[in-house]
């Protein structure tokens, strides 16, 4: 397993290793020791699972403390622009983002600590995107920011086209990232 530093603090690109032969390939998605090693000392305690069309945009979400979340992210089939934001207060790179390509057939994988918006665009119909977390979800304890805030300016729309896009009612009313007060 690769474990691969980003900009911003603590958020991590995994790359498993991969076994591969005429039958199919192999690999471990998570390994506690591997983790360890890597200072990422996280207890799942839950795995969810979506499943979306092309164009769906979840996010930007977190869950405010002492509900927040740490998260594993990966896509099982299909591809996704996986992107995390910096809510900490403290941190150089507060507001900020960072966004990968996450798709069945790279495998590479995200951990992102509490402390960062998450958010996701499916690229592709039929996309399986799964994620462990380490703490149970709690409805009260939700945050989140409009995906198209122009201060964070995340460029979902280079990939698909924003009248395409698939959004949930209260992904379509969260508050502007000016006015976002973070518990980070």
């Amino acid at each position: 397993m690769n474990i691969i530093e980003t900009p911003l603090e603590g958020l991590l690109v995994i790359e498993p290793k991969i076994w591969e032969d005429s039958r199919g390939y192999f690999y471990e998605s998570f390994s506690a020791r591997e983790f360890a090693a890597a200072d990422i000392n996280a207890v799942f305690v839950q795995d969810n699972q979506s499943f979306s069309q092309k164009g769906t945009l979840r996010g930007l979400h977190a869950q405010a403390p002492p509900f927040a979340q740490g998260k594993l992210v990966r896509v099982i089939q299909g591809s996704a622009l996986d992107v995390a934001v910096d809510i900490r207060k403290h941190s150089v790179t507060y507001g900020q983002y960072f966004s990968l390509e996450l798709t069945g057939e790279n495998h590479k994988q995200m951990w992102i600590p509490p402390g960062f918006l998450h958010g996701f665009i499916t690229l592709q119909d039929d996309t399986i995107f799964t994620y462990k977390v380490t703490n149970y979800y709690d409805k009260n304890s939700e945050i989140g920011v409009m995906w198209n805030d122009p201060t964070i300016n995340i460029n979902w729309t280079a990939h698909i086209a924003e009248s395409d896009l698939l959004l949930s009612d209260k992904d379509l009313v969260l508050e502007a990232f000016s006015s976002f007060q973070s518990p980070f």
